[in-house]
């Protein structure tokens, strides 16, 4: 039983490293698109903020992933395994096709896929509510602020020089990267975080979990070692991750991007993702980029957005909660014949 429980824990840090891996396109994509960065640069300022966020914000986010979506009493080991096993496939396949779906999403759908085949429809919980909501207002605030903010900075910077406007904006873009990537790691390293602690407590490790008072300073409501092994994937991930989706998000939804478009689209964004912190959901960082991009492209016109894009963006987004959620069942399906049979004493 420790043994395996040691093994999903492993399988979940892969999972967050997958997670910075396939979403790492998504933070730097701007920076990148705009040349204020080098690939190799950029990839190390995203995963260097992604792990300082453990430092930052609090762990609600993990509270309603281990808590608020599937009910505790039905989740077990094999549950948790099979939910990180399909969110793993679903992130490396829709890497592949270069399309930027939801590394959170992806984990959560799979989750409740493997849950539903054991125990039915009814071991959801009402937080899937808020994960819907955000699911359409996360790109459309994002999308909001982008336009609003690159209006406010057109018509504020509109008599400066283009030349020192743009050497401004360079500078000012590394704020709003690290920015983004500081929000990104926040939301998303939560995520691995509550299937971690849903894990503990369906193994009967509860007290794993749990804080141990004061650490470097503060309290946290989390085990330090949980949060940092966390934030330490994704970072690794980012670190090394692909280039496939920078092109879709950086120059697909709206060509031409410049420094002041990236640094509205990446504040847009760190302000969506913030706001979802708060309010302890879990959504896709990509929805809150993808959205800010295409706002700072609608400023300058509609037909400036290539809309077919974001259609295509759109339903990689819809169909990641059926698709993941498929894989996460097949997933606990497949333990069930094979793994499991070794560990008689666990339910399967």
């Amino acid at each position: 039983m420790f043994g395996l429980i040691l093994l999903v824990i492993a399988t979940a840090l892969i999972f967050d490293f997958f997670n910075g891996f396939h979403d790492a396109a998504n933070s730097v994509a701007t920076v990148v698109a705009t040349r204020v960065l080098s690939p190799t640069v950029a990839v190390a300022w995203a995963a260097l903020f992604n792990f300082v966020a453990a430092f930052v914000f609090g762990t609600g986010v993990a509270e309603t992933i281990s808590k608020g979506l599937v009910d505790p009493a039905a989740v077990d080991v094999w549950i948790v395994f099979a939910g990180l096993l399909g969110a793993i496939v679903w992130d490396i396949v829709t890497w592949w096709m270069a399309l930027p779906t939801s590394s959170s999403h992806a984990v959560i759908s799979a989750l409740a896929g493997a849950a539903i085949l054991k125990g039915g429809f009814g071991v959801l919980e009402s937080g899937w509510g808020r994960v819907i909501l955000f699911l359409f207002v996360s790109p459309i605030v994002g999308m909001v602020l982008g336009a609003a903010f690159q209006v406010v900075v057109n018509w504020l910077f509109f008599r400066i020089n283009r030349h020192r406007g743009v050497a401004l904006f360079r500078r000012l873009q590394l704020v709003s990267a690290g920015t983004y990537s500081l929000m990104h790691g926040t939301n998303d390293a939560q995520k691995t975080m509550g299937v971690i602690v849903a894990l503990l407590v369906a193994g009967g490790h509860k007290a794993w979990a749990e804080p141990q008072g004061v650490f470097l300073g503060r309290h946290w409501d989390i085990a330090p070692w949980i949060v940092l092994s966390c934030h330490a994937a994704m970072g690794c991930g980012t670190a090394l991750g692909g280039w496939r989706v920078v092109k879709t998000v950086g120059t697909r939804i709206t060509p031409h991007l410049e420094p002041t478009g990236g640094f509205c689209a990446e504040m847009a964004a760190a302000a969506s993702i913030l706001l979802a912190t708060f309010a302890k959901t879990p959504i896709s960082t990509t929805h809150a980029i993808g959205g800010g991009v295409a706002g700072v492209g609608m400023t300058r016109g509609w037909r400036s957005v290539r809309w077919i894009w974001g259609k295509r963006i759109v339903w990689a987004w819809l169909m990641t909660f059926p698709g993941a959620g498929l894989i996460g069942a097949a997933a606990y399906l497949l333990l069930h014949w094979t793994v499991a049979r070794y560990f008689p004493a666990l339910p399967a």
